[in-house]
């Protein structure tokens, strides 16, 4: 209690606390940026200069953790290769399912379903990510404000005798 008005002392932020947010914030900053930016510059990659043929689904995973497919045209007709992820993702084919692939000519690993290319699907691991920074950030800068404002309008609390 403070003596001179006789209402309790409102509680104060701790400085833990607040590092605390700031630092989950930062820590979801990065993952948010992990999960976007690899597959936003590979679907920009294959904007640019990547190769569509037609393949055909030779070997699924079913966790799902890789598809494997064989291209049926193009220059590198009758080539297994491994389709690169797209934030985690794969699409939700069988074996013999067809499909067209744009792949990168130089490193066909990197290669996504041509309809990810065009229209990509939501990155929801991004999203997620970028929503709780911006909670944990928010609820770092509104302890900041609170503590300043806080100290600077309430006197310590007296010294015990």
């Amino acid at each position: 209690m403070n003596g001179s008005s006789g209402r309790p002392r409102p509680l104060i932020p701790e400085r833990r606390t607040i590092f605390g947010l700031l630092g989950g914030g930062l820590l979801c900053v990065a993952l948010a940026l992990a999960f976007w930016l690899p597959a936003h510059f590979l679907v920009e990659e294959l904007r640019d200069g990547g190769v569509t043929d037609a393949a055909r689904v030779t070997n699924v995973d079913n966790k799902p953790k890789y598809v494997k497919f064989t291209l049926v045209q193009g220059p590198k007709s009758g080539t297994e290769i491994k389709l690169g992820e797209y934030a985690g993702m794969l699409p939700d084919v069988r074996p013999g399912d067809a499909l067209l692939v744009t792949y990168d000519p130089g490193d066909p690993h990197r290669s996504l379903p041509d309809a990810w290319v065009t229209d990509p699907p939501a990155n929801l691991p991004a999203y997620g990510s970028s929503a709780m920074a911006a909670f944990l950030l928010a609820g770092a800068a509104v302890g900041t404000i609170r503590r300043r404002r806080l100290l600077l309008t309430h006197s310590p609390p007296p010294e015990p005798a």
